[in-house]
């Protein structure tokens, strides 16, 4: 006896959002079905890969890591461009130099920073502040206008903290992350409260602070996929595409940084952290997920392949 196949169908579809002007332009979103169920809606746009960049090295990183990439990490505008040679979509730049306790650098020197990145790619960028408030709200202001007309992705506005992001973004032409801890109603008044400033929906991403596999990886899946079935079934207050943290996370985690010699064990430390790492990504594609930052360029080729492989219908 023959099984048929249940399919479903869906009343809306995720906004699409681009980042980025011209040819080099991405664009996210757009989804009528859940990840990948290509006989049940479409996909028109692939889910993107971005580059995580920092503006100086973590001093938490594995050196496998750090010697992975190279030379690279020593220049912010380099590393951007090995990752345009790593075929990204997108670069994700990190400002954390404005933060330190000591010497910081002012929000000029974040601005020509940025720039100099911009001018380096022909790759859309993402750009973050360190997570305080103060200092981010000093330099958001002149990142944005240097690179205003560019149609970046800047983040992230909070619940506590989201009106000179916004303000800046509206101002400058560029698009927004709304973070919030890991909970879907927290996810959406941070929605309601940057749109209610004029933001328009369709330039919203949401990031909700997910965790690297085996540190709540499970509980942000479970809040990524709540979001997307609230999306397609009518809600435009969470119909914005996702993005997802996966490089830094995982550089977090103890399983990537312990040495072979601490825990010998666990195998090879270099093999480790590319596992650990495509992992805790192709797990959020599932979820809903539509950009992954990464930080490995050997984890950039397998999430790539497995894009690549799931795209195919």
């Amino acid at each position: 006896m023959a099984v048929e196949k249940v399919t479903r169908s869906w009343s809306n579809s995720i906004n699409v959002v681009t980042i980025g002007e011209g040819d080099n332009a991405v664009r996210v979103g757009g989804e009528t079905t859940l990840p990948f169920l290509h006989d049940e809606g479409d996909m028109p746009h692939r889910p993107k890969i971005a580059l995580d960049v920092f503006d100086a090295v973590p001093d938490t990183w594995s050196g496998v890591l750090v010697q992975a990439l190279g030379e690279a990490a020593d220049d912010a505008v380099a590393w951007a461009k090995k990752g345009q040679e790593m075929g990204v979509d997108l670069i994700s730049l990190h400002m954390t130099a404005h933060a330190r306790e000591e010497d910081p650098a002012s929000p000029q020197e974040c601005a020509e920073l940025a720039r100099a990145v911009c001018d380096a790619v022909d790759l859309p960028l993402i750009v973050w502040g360190a997570d305080e408030e103060k200092p981010d709200n000093a330099m958001y202001p002149a990142v944005s206008q240097a690179l205003a007309g560019e149609r970046c992705l800047l983040g992230a506005a909070t619940e506590e903290n989201y009106r000179t992001l916004t303000a800046t973004c509206i101002a400058d032409g560029h698009n927004i992350i709304g973070q919030s801890p890991i909970d879907i109603n927290i996810c959406k008044q941070v929605n309601v409260l940057v749109s209610d400033m004029g933001m328009p929906l369709d330039k919203i991403v949401i990031y909700p602070c997910n965790g690297a596999l085996g540190y709540g990886l499970e509980y942000a899946y479970s809040i990524i996929e709540r979001t997307r079935l609230a999306a397609l079934g009518g809600d435009r207050l969470m119909s914005m595409p996702v993005l997802v943290e996966v490089g830094p996370e995982v550089q977090r985690a103890k399983e990537v940084k312990a040495s072979e010699e601490e825990m010998p064990q666990w195998g090879s430390q270099a093999k480790r952290g590319i596992a650990w790492e495509a992992t805790t990504a192709v797990s959020y594609l599932q979820s809903g997920a539509d950009i992954v930052t990464l930080c490995h360029p050997q984890a950039v080729d397998l999430v790539k392949e497995y894009i690549d492989s799931f795209m195919d219908d």
